[in-house]
């Protein structure tokens, strides 16, 4: 790095592991000039892409990372792939350093028999297609009445009530006309929800399970014989307040009188079922599980004893998984980028100068806003060790923003830029304002060359899908 001028830094990906590391390193002492590259013509990642409509409160986390953006000593670039638009090496021309932020964007696989049949899905694939996502297929087969969702997670909740929720009590939220559309057309009756392990290893949070009994003309069922406490499942309760109320919730729903459940769609929630098979000649007719049974410690054996569910589609929701970066070293096993700490590590398992990764590419897909912050610090701690030690320099003459910019202008990107999402947004608000009478925040745009062209300021058909 030449003293005169700024540490110039590269960020690659917009979500909020991306805005909280620039958000640190803005702060961290450095004089530095940072970029934050993002592959779609939008920011903020999987708070855009991955959250439920019918989630509110979480996208409050925007309006966080909005005003991280809205300061303007972090440059958005925007609609800009690496590794297709322009690459590593490229970026390393331009660049001291390069931090990776590029998240976990696939399913985690499910290997049982059977789990490629027509009509298994992968739950990331249909988070993407109602969260409107510009990279996915427009239309998404809602055939099925009877449907398995495999996983005990938040994902695994918003997909079992994104299917069994009525579309009217969605037309509030921001899903766009063709998602409402797939969805009106939905026969689904009934949701069934299958985790290994017992109602106290269940990865739901209190929040989002308390607002699974709230949807309208749906009844949550759950089983008396799936709860089984063994002494890991106490200690887990006694130790853990959010466990207690998870518990609570399922114990409560144990309680609800038959003839009280009136509602035109079901969901159940099955513990102690391990999935083993899929079961269909050509497509998905049933889900194999094997029932378990708790150990002393939490865990699970087999028990020998197998139930099959009519289904006529599965969604896996166990988790995501990483994608490869083009240029850099990948674990296929963990789908992360091989790191110590967020200093990336080359084929040779030496240090690559001046990369470096954070969030889930770096550690993998587990934990939320508060582990995505602290593990950005750590990154930038590095970062910044590695800049006072003389570490860091572009590999080229003509370094930072203005270079990269004119770069890729020459190699006719259309890039978009932080005024450039301004535009979009208010557009999606205005949107969401002239709504058949619905009063909503916004209603997405779809197309990505609309988004690029209301981002870029230029004309467009108006096509929103």
């Amino acid at each position: 790095m030449s003293s005169s001028r700024p540490l110039s830094v590269a960020l690659v990906g917009a979500g909020p592991a991306g805005i909280y590391a620039a958000d640190i390193l803005s702060k961290s002492g450095l004089e530095v000039s940072i970029d934050l590259f993002e592959r779609l013509p939008a920011p903020f990642g999987l708070v855009r892409y991955g959250v439920a409509p019918d989630h509110p409160r979480i996208k409050q986390i925007i309006v966080a990372l909005y005003k991280i953006l809205q300061r303007g000593d972090i440059r958005l670039i925007g609609n800009v792939e690496v590794g297709t638009d322009v690459t590593l090496e490229q970026l390393q021309q331009h660049y001291d350093a390069v931090i990776f932020s590029t998240g976990s964007d696939r399913d985690a696989p499910l290997n049982v028999p059977g789990i490629d049949l027509p009509g298994s899905f992968g739950a990331a694939d249909f988070v993407s297609w109602y969260d409107g996502h510009p990279d996915v297929p427009r239309t998404w087969p809602l055939e099925a009445r009877e449907i398995a969702v495999v996983g005990v997670g938040n994902v695994a909740l918003d997909v079992a009530r994104m299917l069994a929720k009525h579309v009217d009590d969605l037309m509030v939220t921001e899903i766009p006309d063709n998602v409402a559309a797939g969805l009106r057309e939905n026969p689904v009756t009934d949701v069934h929800v299958f985790g290994r392990r017992g109602p106290a290893q269940v990865k739901f949070t209190p929040l989002e399970l308390r607002e699974l009994g709230k949807v309208p003309d749906v009844d949550v069922i759950v089983y008396d014989e799936d709860f089984e406490f063994d002494e890991g499942s106490e200690e887990a309760i006694r130790s853990s307040n959010q466990t207690k109320q998870v518990v609570k919730t399922l114990m409560d729903w144990t309680l609800k009188e038959e003839a009280d459940r009136t509602a035109s769609r079901r969901i159940h929630l099955h513990f102690l079922h391990r999935p083993v098979e899929i079961l269909g000649d050509g497509r998905v007719e049933a889900i194999r599980t094997e029932r378990t049974e708790l150990t002393g410690d939490g865990s699970v054996r087999g028990t020998g004893q197998f139930v099959d569910t009519p289904v006529q589609a599965v969604y896996r929701a166990v988790g995501y998984f990483g994608s490869p970066v083009p240029g850099l070293p990948f674990d296929e096993r963990a789908g992360v980028i091989p790191n110590t700490e967020g200093r990336v590590l080359g084929e040779d398992g030496e240090y690559l100068p001046g990369v470096y990764a954070t969030g889930w590419i770096k550690r993998g897909p587990v934990g939320l806003i508060g582990s995505t912050k602290s593990d950005a610090q750590q990154t930038i701690a590095h970062l910044v060790e590695d800049a006072q030690a003389g570490l860091l320099h572009a590999r080229g003459s003509d370094v930072g923003h203005d270079a990269m910019l004119a770069a890729l202008e020459a190699a006719g990107v259309r890039y978009t830029t932080w005024e450039g999402w301004e535009l979009l947004d208010a557009f999606e608000r205005a949107l969401g304002e002239r709504y058949d009478g619905i009063e909503r925040e916004r209603v997405k745009v779809v197309q990505r060359e609309t988004m690029t062209a209301i981002s870029r300021g230029e004309e467009h058909d108006g096509r929103l899908l």
